[in-house]
């Protein structure tokens, strides 16, 4: 009954694979791109960004304003003239109407409106470059977990391949105790290691379904997507270290960090602009009029054009700009230091990956190789089973072997892909 068991479980794991549809790395690459929600919120601060580089958020054109008011009352008047006349009247009205349109254009005020328009200018740079920070973090993440998949999928197979031989050592033992060629020791022993291969082939499965659901996490769709990955490792081996140092300035969280360095460098212009003396032109019309039921005046009305020029220097605020000016400078000399880490940060990790990745690449050709013997090992340790001149033990050895042999291959394949990627990463050479 167990053995039907097993058997099911290997063909319904063969039959879900043809079930599902099949996903390649750039189609999941593509898929997040798309839906990355950090990639979406980048491009609406990109886009806040070009809509605030304009001449007018730096105050570089002119201010006009109409202002307009009609204003009614009743007054209770009593008014005594020199010549002895008084005048007493309650309930009088009175309205007077007030209207009129002005302008205003700065001049000069220290050139902070070039400082300002300068700075809205490098925010929109900065916001663009974020938004290759997180188009290169996405695809990365998408390709380690995707190769992730492959490497458990590799697991997978080998598991099953050892739980297929462990099932044919379970039918030897048990054809063998039947003629009296074998103790039920090989037999429980072969059920015990068929039952924990199960155990293991079950739980592999449970380890890719969640790493699915993490790849699917990523690419912003239904965790429970029913998808299959039918892929293999393979590693770029042309990576050069000298060229992703070349390419180390032009990575984008450098740039962003060099970006920041200017976009505080014009806030020190900004607020030093600030202690320089201030001028503007104003000019507008206006229109006044003013009639009274009673009173010396019964309508007086004024209108006409005005021009003239306005100018403000601060004196002394107690020494506010200056400081505000020596913070900023304190925030240039903290974004420099800044660039400089991540620089020292990203040489370090480059440096490793690096490492990583030529260990890796020496291992591989070897574990290659051992990989095969280590499979023509166990074909040959079961022949000799079929002829009735090996043990068990032979089995098991060279099933052991196999497996680790299987495991320390995928891993380093795996382990030089992550290099590789996060130096293609560090260089910002990742392309969907």
């Amino acid at each position: 009954m167990k053995r039907v068991i097993i058997i099911s479980l290997l063909l319904i794991g063969s039959l879900n694979l043809l079930a599902q549809e099949r996903l390649t790395l750039e189609e999941a690459i593509n898929i997040a791109l798309k839906n990355s929600l950090d990639i979406r919120i980048a491009r609406n601060n990109l886009e806040a960004s070009i809509i605030g580089n304009h001449i007018s958020m730096a105050g570089g054109l002119p201010e006009i304003s109409a202002t307009a008011s009609n204003t009614r009352s009743l007054t209770n008047l009593r008014q005594e003239l020199s010549n002895g006349t008084v005048t007493k009247r309650s309930g009088a009205a009175n309205n007077q109407i007030q209207s009129g349109l002005a302008a205003s254009y700065v001049l000069f005020n220290g050139f902070r409106v070039y400082a300002t328009k300068g700075r809205l200018a490098a925010l929109e740079n900065q916001s663009e470059t974020l938004i290759t920070v997180h188009i290169q973090n996405t695809i990365a993440g998408v390709m380690l977990k995707y190769y992730d998949i492959v490497r458990q999928h590799s697991y997978l197979r080998t598991i099953r391949e050892s739980l297929a031989v462990t099932l044919q050592r379970k039918r030897l033992a048990e054809a063998r105790q039947s003629v009296g060629l074998a103790n039920n020791a090989d037999t429980y022993q072969a059920l015990l290691d068929s039952t924990a291969a199960v155990q293991e082939l079950l739980s592999q499965e449970l380890i890719i379904n969640q790493s699915k659901a993490d790849l699917m996490n990523l690419l912003t769709q239904r965790p429970d997507s029913s998808f299959e990955i039918s892929d293999t490792i393979i590693i770029d081996s042309t990576v050069n270290m000298g060229a992703v140092m070349a390419n180390l300035e032009q990575n984008a969280e450098v740039l962003s960090a060099e970006q920041q360095i200017t976009i505080n460098e014009l806030i020190v212009r900004e607020i030093g602009a600030q202690r320089y003396p201030s001028v503007a032109i104003n000019g507008g019309y206006n229109f006044n009029r003013s009639q009274n039921a009673a009173g010396f005046t019964l309508l007086n009305q004024t209108r006409g054009p005005f021009v003239g020029l306005s100018l403000a220097v601060p004196i002394f605020n107690g020494g506010q700009f200056r400081r505000q000016q020596r913070v900023a400078e304190v925030d240039v000399n903290n974004a420099r230091l800044t660039r400089q880490n991540l620089v020292n940060d990203l040489q370090s990790s480059a440096v490793k990956a690096y490492q990583a990745y030529q260990n890796n690449l020496a291992r591989l050709a070897s574990e290659r190789e051992n990989n095969r013997i280590a499979a023509a090992l166990l074909s040959l340790v079961q022949q000799r089973i079929d002829l009735g001149v090996g043990t068990i033990v032979d089995v098991r050895e060279a099933q052991r072997s196999f497996v680790e042999a299987g495991y320390r291959l995928v891993n380093l394949a795996y382990a030089a892909k992550v290099a590789e990627i996060e130096l293609k990463r560090i260089a910002t050479q990742l392309v969907p």
